[in-house]
């Protein structure tokens, strides 16, 4: 079995397949083996760690919302963040998902100020309106979760980058763009061992 950290660039689609002629995907960034795939997705306008396997179980284990394997994701958002809204996005919000209301679970929040090279393309910046960076951790998955639980308590998110899954996070790639990673290591990171 193959095992993979990528840090997925900005305008990158989380699959093989191209959607349109001009889509950028995985085959652009690194040559891959054949069968391995992504864990989980990350959105086009989304960046950082990606787990790329061919090992079906492990795919299966972490996608399985009832083991609820923590993501930690750096998300820039437009506007001053207040204790109030830090303090509500941790209880766990109320978004929408395909017509339905769902509350979700409790999430771990922080402040932060990352050190991340600026975006292609940019974020765009307004003269008077500041914005904050958070550490968001959560157990769920759902799509599009962070963007939208941010939405809903008043702050649009402006760039988003998971940092970890588990305890596997982007300093793990030691400075490479992809990384190649034995079963061992991966399975202690993420806490899979008995």
């Amino acid at each position: 079995m193959r095992y993979f950290l990528l840090d997925k660039p900005y305008g990158v689609l989380s699959q093989f397949t191209r959607e349109v002629p001009t889509h950028r995907t995985l085959s652009d960034v690194y040559d891959f083996p054949p069968h391995v795939y992504p864990v989980g997705r990350l959105d086009r306008d989304s960046e950082g760690l990606l787990l790329l396997t061919d090992d079906t179980r492990l795919n299966h284990r972490l996608l399985q919302p009832a083991h609820g394997h923590r993501r930690t994701y750096h998300v820039q958002v437009e506007g001053a963040v207040g204790e109030e809204t830090t303090a509500a996005l941790a209880a766990g919000v109320t978004i929408r998902l395909t017509g339905r209301e769902h509350r979700s679970r409790p999430v771990v929040v922080e402040r932060i100020a990352p050190a991340y090279p600026p975006r292609v393309p940019p974020v765009r910046e307004r003269k008077y309106i500041p914005d904050t960076w958070l550490a968001l951790t959560l157990t769920e998955g759902k799509n599009r979760q962070v963007r939208r639980m941010c939405a809903a308590v008043g702050h649009p998110v402006l760039r988003l980058v998971r940092y970890a899954i588990g305890e596997v996070t982007l300093a793990d790639l030691e400075g490479q763009h992809v990384r190649e990673v034995g079963v061992n290591w991966l399975s202690q990171r993420l806490g899979l061992l008995k």
